[in-house]
């Protein structure tokens, strides 16, 4: 079944773990049922020892059950290191008043951060607009989830607009401090000007040319922001930005800016390509199922 996201109730939801673990135990029962029941949703928690390894991990409670040696996987044994990054830019704070693509954003981030650790994967999380806002360190242990939670449940209490963006800066920061390869999630609008998507666009080559995997979810509502589909009357229409205001009817305005937005979309997932950076278009309208199966395909190419 799809995992559809009422962001009016989202809004006031006051626990997101509860949320995300309840979406994500929805998207596994559903996923065991759909034409994608071979991707791997069972999460073991030893590995079969080998011969020559120490014994002091040995499983013997299991041994005794099944008579094949298993030993207990700590953290250092993760399948995958994987940093989320939520832009938390004015742009992501349309539309208004419910603020949908960065609350999106922030429980796809929180599904995302709970199946990784169910998968004993080790995660973190950032926030960043022209900087790095805040960031968690990569882990995989229980207590350390939960902490990943606190601190998106209090990014998504506490919103702050008005923020300006420098994304190409971050990841270029990003890139740097990572000496792990790992998988990079990116929950962005890219709305970048003409003038920053070069530079956008070698940041994204930076994170690949280290060796890490990018995942990108293009979080957009593609109704207006894509479409334009506003309707025919006098609108005034605000730069998150700058907040400059312009006064139009939309119809004046519609054929120009398809061309203008579909060129810029167009160039952001040629690139993508080029770079063999996975880019899901991440409709807020759309259910988080595309999010979370995007993510499953991802980690099954990794393995």
């Amino acid at each position: 079944m799809p995992i559809n996201l009422d962001l009016g109730v989202v809004k006031q939801y006051s626990n997101l773990e509860l949320l995300a673990k309840q979406m994500v135990e929805g998207f596994i029962t559903g996923l065991h049922k759909s034409p994608y029941h071979g991707f791997s949703v069972e999460f073991a928690e030893h590995r079969l020892y080998n011969t020559g390894e120490g014994t002091r991990h040995i499983d013997w409670k299991v041994f005794a059950k099944t008579d094949r040696l298993y030993t207990k996987r700590y953290e250092e044994e993760t399948n995958l290191r994987a940093l989320i990054l939520i832009d938390n830019s004015s742009s992501m704070y349309y539309p208004e008043p419910n603020w949908g693509k960065i609350r999106f954003s922030i429980v796809a981030a929180a599904c995302l951060a709970y199946m990784l650790q169910r998968q004993r994967d080790a995660v973190g999380i950032a926030a960043f607009s022209d900087v790095i806002e805040w960031e968690t360190p990569v882990k995989s242990t229980p207590t350390h989830i939960h902490n990943v939670f606190l601190q998106l449940q209090k990014m998504f209490d506490r919103l702050v607009p008005h923020k300006k963006t420098e994304a190409a800066k971050v990841i270029h920061q990003v890139a740097d401090k990572i000496h792990r390869r790992s998988l990079i999630i990116i929950l962005s609008d890219m709305l970048e000007n003409s003038a920053q998507q070069a530079e956008l666009f070698a940041a994204l080559q930076h994170l690949k040319h280290n060796h890490h995997e990018v995942l990108l979810f293009h979080t957009i509502d593609k109704k207006t922001e894509d479409a334009f589909e506003f309707e025919d009357r006098p609108y005034i229409f605000i730069d998150l930005e700058s907040n400059e205001r312009v006064k139009l009817q939309p119809s004046q305005v519609r054929a120009y800016y398809r061309e203008q937005i579909s060129r810029q979309f167009h160039e952001l997932k040629l690139k993508c390509g080029q770079y063999k950076i996975d880019f899901i278009e991440a409709d807020i309208a759309r259910p988080l199922d595309q999010i979370l199966l995007a993510y499953l395909i991802k980690r099954a190419k990794m393995k």
